[in-house]
């Protein structure tokens, strides 16, 4: 089977583009980063692709919320297009800006199928600041083809608006269809119980991603794109010393890879 085509989207804010093209690209994909206005305007085709990533930044300076200017565009002008894409066998991702947009576009958790019905807000964090720090994520086994063979990733959040919100009768959903795919938690793998700065946002339920009821695509707040690489780590250097001691070889990939590495993967099933 060949490889897959993936579309990184820009415009308008986003940033985080050539680190998330070349998740794809070392774990075997082919892809591109194509402006969202290629999209609208008709020179690029969102049906030649197999996977969409949608990465972090700051698309239109977060006015209107995060996400929401951007969602929006995506609905006035393309709306008919990613739907189809969704009902396909393909992939979507969501990272930081990302997520906020799938969360807006209603195509995260979609419960009952319902894509296009926003039915999750990712809220201002509770310290009412921007938060950039490292955090433990704890991975729960569930359908979702991203976080396949993943129990635990060490990587970074950098948001302002990750405070994931659902109403009473959305969250019971969403837990009894077991969609959260990663919580927030203590570095020895214990719940973060909402505790700053294990959970950087004050996310209900220490949510830190989301899937559909596919599983086919994953919102997610932290950045695995900055943590793909073992060098990308913030405790590199003390295991590279490690490792030298003990007369090991050094690693090449660290946990974020596996994300890309399970969605390229997916494709020759």
């Amino acid at each position: 089977m060949p490889a897959p085509r993936v579309i990184v989207l820009s415009g308008y804010g986003l940033n985080s583009e050539e680190e998330t093209l070349q998740g794809f690209l070392h774990c075997g994909a082919s892809g591109e980063i194509v402006h969202i206005n290629d999209l609208i305007d008709g020179h690029k085709k969102l049906a030649d692709y197999q996977i969409m990533a949608i990465p972090g930044g700051f698309s239109f300076g977060d006015d209107t919320g995060s996400g929401n200017a951007y969602a929006n565009r995506m609905k006035n002008h393309l709306w008919d297009e990613v739907k189809m894409f969704m009902e396909k066998e393909h992939l979507v991702i969501g990272i930081c800006n990302g997520a906020q947009i799938l969360a807006n576009l209603g195509l995260v958790p979609a419960l009952d199928g319902k894509y296009g019905e926003r039915q999750i807000a990712l809220r201002h964090n509770r310290t009412a600041r921007y938060e950039c720090r490292w955090v433990d994520l704890k991975i729960t086994p569930n359908h979702c083809v991203w976080t396949r063979g993943m129990d635990h990733l060490h990587v970074v959040v950098s948001h302002g608006e990750g405070n994931l919100y659902a109403e009473d009768s959305v969250l019971e959903q969403i837990k009894a269809k077991n969609l959260i795919t990663a919580t927030y938690c203590k570095a020895d793998g214990t719940p973060a119980n909402s505790e700053f700065p294990f959970n950087p946002n004050g996310a209900l339920e220490d949510i830190a991603a989301l899937t559909d009821e596919s599983g086919r695509a994953l919102l997610i707040m932290p950045h695995p794109e900055r943590a793909m690489y073992w060098t990308q780590l913030d405790t590199w250097t003390l295991e590279k010393e490690q490792l030298i001691r003990a007369g090991k070889p050094f690693l090449v990939e660290a946990d974020g890879m596996k994300i890309f590495r399970n969605a390229v993967g997916y494709f020759k099933e």
